[in-house]
């Protein structure tokens, strides 16, 4: 964690930015729920068990900062809510998700698989591709297993 830490710190420091106390407690609260895509006010939340000083607007203001210098993608699933995801240090662009419609379950697909679509951009429309992301919806393997009509006995 202290690394992906020093990382960030160079990030906004390249850019002419300090990391304060306030803008740690809320990257290292992204660090610890990786894999929940929280929103800003989980985020907030989190911070505050941790830094009770720290208020909302700080908050905000960190995540905004943070999604501007492109260490957090900031996304939203369709349910109005605004959620941050950091960037894996591994790929070169943003992971992709799957969301079910029904119950609201989120899966990531950590591959990158539209690399050959955008080497394709490159080659036939000059186009470099910087950054993509994709979410899919649709309905999870374990709600299809719920919305699947019984099995009968054909043999009877």
């Amino acid at each position: 964690m202290e690394a992906r830490i020093e990382k960030v710190k160079q990030q906004l420091q390249s850019q002419g930015y300090k990391l304060t106390p306030q803008r740690e407690a809320t990257v290292r609260v992204l660090l610890e729920n990786e894999e929940d895509h929280l929103s800003a006010e989980d985020v907030f939340m989190l911070v505050k068990e941790k830094s009770p000083e720290i208020g909302l607007a700080t908050v905000y203001r960190t995540l905004e900062l943070l999604s501007e210098m492109h260490v957090v993608e900031k996304m939203n699933f369709g349910d109005g809510v605004a959620r941050y995801d950091l960037r894996a240090d591994s790929n070169k662009h943003h992971h992709h998700h799957l969301i079910c419609v029904q119950c609201g379950s989120m899966s990531e697909i950590m591959e990158d698989w539209l690399l050959p679509l955008e080497e394709r951009l490159d080659r036939e429309y000059g186009f470099t591709v910087l950054d993509h992301r994709m979410d899919f919806q649709g309905i999870c393997a374990k709600c299809n297993n719920v919305n699947k009509p019984p099995e009968t006995d054909s043999g009877t």
